[in-house]
C-alpha cells in the first residue's frame, strides 16, 4: 500500500509541478507578477508533496518519478496549449526518460 500511496502522491506532485511550470510561461510572456507570485506558491505545494513521499521511496527515486512526469507532461502541454515544436532528439529524450523511471522503479 505504501509504494501505491508514494506513486500517488508523487504524481500528484508532478502534475502541481506542471501547473507551476505553465504559470512561470504565462509570466514571462505576459510579464504579470500574478502569474509569478501564484506560480512559486503552487512549486512550494507540489514540493510538499515530493517532501511527504521521501517517507514512502528512496530520495532520488522519489525525485526521478516526480520530475520525470512533470517533463512528461510538460512536452504535451508545450505542444497542444503554447504549440511550441517538438524535435525527435526531445521526443527521444523523453522516451529515455520513461525507461529510467520504468528500470529504477519496477526492475
Amino acid at each position: 500500500m505504501s509504494n501505491n500511496f508514494a506513486i500517488g502522491l508523487l504524481l500528484i506532485g508532478g502534475a502541481i509541478l506542471t501547473m507551476g511550470d505553465v504559470l512561470m510561461k504565462k509570466w514571462a510572456l505576459s510579464s504579470s507578477n500574478i502569474y509569478y507570485i501564484i506560480g512559486i506558491i503552487v512549486y512550494v505545494i507540489a514540493i510538499g508533496f515530493l517532501a511527504e513521499s521521501f517517507k514512502y521511496k528512496n530520495m532520488a527515486v522519489a525525485n526521478a518519478i516526480c520530475v520525470g512526469f512533470n517533463i512528461v507532461t510538460l512536452v504535451l502541454i508545450s505542444w497542444l496549449y503554447f504549440k511550441e515544436a517538438l524535435t525527435m532528439t526531445q521526443l527521444i529524450g523523453v522516451g529515455l526518460i520513461l525507461t529510467g523511471i520504468f528500470v529504477i522503479e519496477l526492475l
